[in-house]
């Protein structure tokens, strides 16, 4: 399925010429008829001779309805291009042909309407005309068909230069990033909330839930519709309606885009190149109203040029736009620029950066993923793809990371393992970045939450503090002596059990619950804990934080004044 856009001169024929090739009038209202002028976008379908199936967008020609004309052909692949013999080459041709090829099509076909008003002399010239016209742009070289759409002369060679031409325009590729932007919303009887519009990126469903932007609405999609028949499913590169669910068709207007959440980037702020037209009698500066076309809206914007002062007709440079409201854009995408005071096309070109980090008085975008990653120094897989639609394999962990900040990463971590000695260093100690560089340390391994130099020799094997709780199990003695930081290894090991700042060998507590096993063997409604401080020979500063352990582990339970036997309580004799 492919979408190609009209464009050309107002009353050229393009909308008589897209009825003789689909059946269908594409001027919808009762005024564009009266008045045999296009005012708002149409659309047809028809099925060519190879069986593809091909969308027209016929557009408007009149100077007065050019916002309309660049929402039409925002997202659509090639064009066709009228001239009417009768007419040649007129200043809306010029204009029509300068923005399409600064929204950078690069396929179309011509089509010469008109001729059976027109004697074979004045259609021979017309056709000279025409390709004097297009030297130099995207059409030179296109095929120029001599049609009469009321007559249906030359229609049939129009239809199969159609063919010819989507065979050589490039496939839609689907992305899995579906975004379309919203040339009409109507509520359709019985149905609700219809919108329109060329799909790009990725693949819609029934039942998908989606955001509308830039409001923030979220939506669900109840159906899909092309050409007039529902489908479960529609790839990109189509004209599509789309019934949702959620939202009014008053709460939607034509520019509002429909994407999944949280797979783009919203910018008010991006920078780009602007190509200004040769034929433009004045520089470009920063002073002045400016309107920019993106998709299918239209947006008053603020411009500053990077670098110079001012951008001369013909001169290519870089600028900064900024927004009103945020919206999803990507590194690619094709915009127009005008002036509302002067009414006029200055120029297009592409978006660079979604998300400059540069000031602008240094700034010089372009469209290099490395620079992005430099400046950001680490950026997360999906944050990258969102930044500039291109999805890399993670360097580190989840991260795709600058050389430069991925090095002195890894000597941060280097300097904090040497210091740290022997027993290592915690991981929770050192930021997001420099823990997943530890993990590519080939000299270091982690171990339980800590990073140890891969030669070390434990220096807590066989602790002596470990050996003097097990001595005296019940009345342990206070760590004095001991590092707090092995002490705290210790603990995190479970070789030392602290509880209520009281430490405990491991194996004491073992001893504790054979011991309350014994107890209640001898006193069935439980012990006090005079009974367990006079058998285990200890005080209740001891006692106490003993038995704390032993209801903590289920061992034992306290009911009022006395212990009774836990769901974890060993047999008298056995282990647990």
């Amino acid at each position: 399925m492919h979408v190609v856009a009209t464009a050309g001169h107002v009353d050229h024929g393009k909308s008589t010429l897209v009825k003789a090739l689909t059946g269908t009038d594409p001027d919808r209202f009762a005024e564009e008829k009266s008045r045999g002028l296009t005012i708002d976008l149409g659309f047809a379908s028809t099925e060519l001779p190879s069986g593809a199936v091909l969308s027209l967008v016929d557009v408007p020609g009149h100077v007065r309805f050019i916002k309309n004309m660049l929402a039409g052909v925002g997202a659509v692949e090639a064009c066709l291009f009228v001239v009417a013999a009768t007419e040649g080459w007129k200043p809306q041709s010029e204009e029509h042909l300068r923005i399409l090829q600064l929204l950078g099509l690069s396929h179309g076909v011509i089509a010469l309407t008109k001729v059976g008003l027109c004697d074979p002399d004045l259609v021979e010239l017309a056709q000279l005309e025409i390709e004097d016209q297009v030297v130099g742009t995207f059409l030179e070289g296109a095929p120029v068909i001599a049609v009469d759409a009321l007559t249906g002369v030359g229609v049939d060679d129009l239809r199969h230069a159609l063919d010819t031409l989507l065979l050589a325009t490039p496939a839609v590729v689907d992305q899995d990033r579906p975004r379309l932007w919203v040339d009409r919303a109507f509520a359709a009887k019985g149905a609700g909330t219809v919108v329109t519009g060329t799909l790009t990126g990725g693949t819609l469903q029934a039942d998908d839930h989606l955001v509308l932007l830039p409001q923030q609405d979220e939506v669900r999609v109840r159906s899909l519709q092309s050409h007039h028949a529902e489908h479960a499913s529609i790839g990109p590169g189509s004209r599509c309606a789309v019934n949702l669910v959620g939202i009014s068709h008053d709460q939607v207007a034509r520019g509002d885009v429909l994407v999944r959440q949280d797979q783009w980037w919203t910018t008010t702020v991006f920078d780009a190149s602007l190509q200004v037209l040769d034929a433009l009698s004045h520089p470009v500066s920063r002073r002045g109203a400016f309107v920019a076309y993106l998709g299918a809206g239209e947006h008053p914007v603020r411009m500053r040029i990077l670098g110079p002062d001012g951008l001369a007709p013909g001169q290519t440079g870089s600028v900064r736009i900024f927004l009103p409201k945020a919206l999803p854009l990507l590194p690619g995408d094709r915009f127009i620029l005008r002036e509302s005071g002067r009414s006029e096309t200055i120029g297009g070109g592409q978006v660079l950066d979604v998300d400059p980090q540069e000031k602008a008085s240094t700034a010089q975008p372009d469209q290099s993923v490395d620079r992005v990653i430099k400046q950001r120094r680490w950026v997360s897989v999906e944050e990258l793809e969102k930044l500039t639609g291109v999805r890399r394999p993670a360097d580190v962990d989840r991260w795709i990371v600058d050389p430069v900040a991925l090095h002195e990463a890894l000597e941060r971590v280097r300097s904090a393992l040497e210091q740290a000695g022997p027993l290592g260093l915690e991981l929770s100690s050192l930021s997001e970045h420099d823990r997943a560089a530890a993990g590519l340390l080939d000299e270091a391994t982690q171990e339980a939450g800590r990073l140890v130099p891969g030669d070390a020799v434990d220096p807590l094997a066989d602790h002596p503090f470990v050996a003097l709780l097990a001595a005296t199990p019940f009345v342990p003695p206070a760590p004095d002596q001991v590092d707090r930081g092995e002490l705290r290894e210790l603990v995190r090991r479970g070789d030392v059990v602290e509880q209520d700042g009281i430490y405990f060998a491991a194996t004491a507590i073992d001893q504790a619950a054979q011991l309350a096993a014994k107890l209640l063997q001898q006193h069935s409604e439980g012990f006090t804990v005079s009974a367990f401080r006079e058998a285990a020979g200890n005080t209740r500063k001891h006692a106490l934080p003993l038995l704390a352990c032993l209801d903590g582990t289920g061992k034992t339970r306290r009911r009022g004044d006395v212990r009774i036997a836990g769901p974890r309580l060993p047999e008298v004799g056995t282990k647990r």
